[in-house]
């Protein structure tokens, strides 16, 4: 038996795993248990983005871990404080929640919005989006508006109902005084890499504004400089008025260590009190610190503008491949190019050639590489990509 078969003995089948292990990481490269290079384009799925080796951050958990670990949330713990005074600086909001996950920041979003509105004597009812993906816990599952990753789930939560990405007068066909929130992604994600339009993601503001509804956007993959700004809803947002009022936050916060979030104005943070929403892990001593590490890291290196600007090239360099792709979309370091077939082909053999690559939606290849990506790594991974596509 061996390795990958004794895994696959013990471990329950819940991924489609590539035969592969990784030993270590430096920079932008994973190299495995055969010590063969890869170019990482994945990032852990949009999580690793300092890339790997950063001295900073291993050096600020290895003397955290010497120190102490995790006590509980019925002590003040003094990193989850600084965290959650960097989110506020870096966000322009207000008061944040720590969790564990991407799913669990959109469970206490999701508690956070029917709270305020039983504080505000509304309904219950949330809208969502079609194509849209939220996490995979029965609420976040609930929320995530495709049908393939419901359907062997139901029955799921109740009072969610769903309306087009990107047309407001669908929204508005279901907006009412009962809804308390609406949900929506700055770029889907697992939908296919669809940015948001500017004038929806205003449109949804002004009409949460009118019916005293709370606006939640979904930062799990887009946030952490990903999109050419800290947050991605700032492409958008220029003012508090016009930001959302609650934002869900993990993958890249952490930098690898599991880290969840929701950061929200003062207005809805204050309809949590105690006992009403609560994580044991939520913000412990390694978790925060490894999130202070992240975003400092970010803010000394300038990874929000470089991710602009090398994403900028990605993003041309993938236009200089049609034909051979349909169309391009995205933001910053989270592009999408979209394709002709099977998507699975493509990225075996990009795997086979030593780059990191994964899919989104139906027929969308996605490149989500750490945020220390540079321009010369993009001419290298371009390069192994056109030799798969042809």
């Amino acid at each position: 038996m061996n390795n990958f078969e004794e895994f696959d003995k013990y471990v329950m089948t819940t991924y489609k795993r590539f035969p592969v292990s990784f030993e270590y990481g430096d920079g932008i490269y994973l190299y495995d248990d055969n010590n063969k290079k890869y170019l990482d384009f994945t990032a852990g799925i949009a999580v690793n983005a300092l890339g790997y080796g950063n001295k900073n951050y291993i050096n600020a958990l290895c003397n955290q871990i010497n120190k102490i670990n995790h006590s509980s949330n019925l002590y003040y713990i003094k990193p989850q404080g600084e965290l959650a005074k960097l989110l506020s600086e870096v966000s322009g909001l207000d008061k944040a929640f720590f969790c564990n996950s991407g799913a669990e920041a959109n469970e206490a979003a999701l508690k956070l919005a029917r709270k305020y509105a039983h504080a505000n004597n509304k309904g219950n009812k949330i809208i969502a989006m079609k194509n849209s993906f939220h996490g995979r816990t029965v609420g976040s599952l609930t929320l995530t508006g495709q049908e393939k990753y419901q359907k062997m789930f139901k029955p799921l939560m109740g009072d969610v109902e769903y309306a087009e990405f990107n047309n407001l007068e669908s929204v508005e066909k279901l907006m009412n005084n009962e809804v308390c929130a609406i949900i929506a992604e700055c770029i889907q994600g697992e939908g296919g890499i669809i940015p948001i339009e500017k004038e929806f993601y205003l449109g949804l503001r002004k009409l949460c504004d009118k019916y005293n509804a709370l606006l939640i956007m979904d930062e799990v993959q887009t946030g952490i400089a990903r999109c050419g700004e800290f947050f991605a809803f700032q492409n958008y947002a220029k003012n508090y008025e016009e930001a959302p009022d609650v934002i869900s936050l993990a993958k890249g916060l952490g930098n690898g260590v599991p880290i969840g979030a929701i950061v929200a104005k003062e207005k809805v943070a204050k309809a949590f009190e105690p006992s009403d929403h609560a994580s044991t892990f939520g913000g412990n001593f390694i978790s925060t610190v490894a999130g202070i590490a992240t975003i400092k890291e970010i803010l000394n290196l300038n990874l929000v503008q470089n991710a602009k600007n090398v994403g900028n090239y990605l993003y041309q360099k993938l236009i200089e491949l049609k034909p051979l792709i349909k169309d391009v979309r995205g933001m910053g370091l989270m592009i999408g190019a979209e394709i002709e077939g099977n998507t699975s082909d493509i990225i075996q053999k990009c795997l086979d050639n030593g780059l990191l690559i994964i899919g989104a939606g139906k027929n969308t290849i996605r490149f989500v590489p750490p945020l220390i990506a540079t321009k010369e790594d993009v001419d290298l991974a371009i390069e192994i990509f056109k030799k798969a596509l042809q």
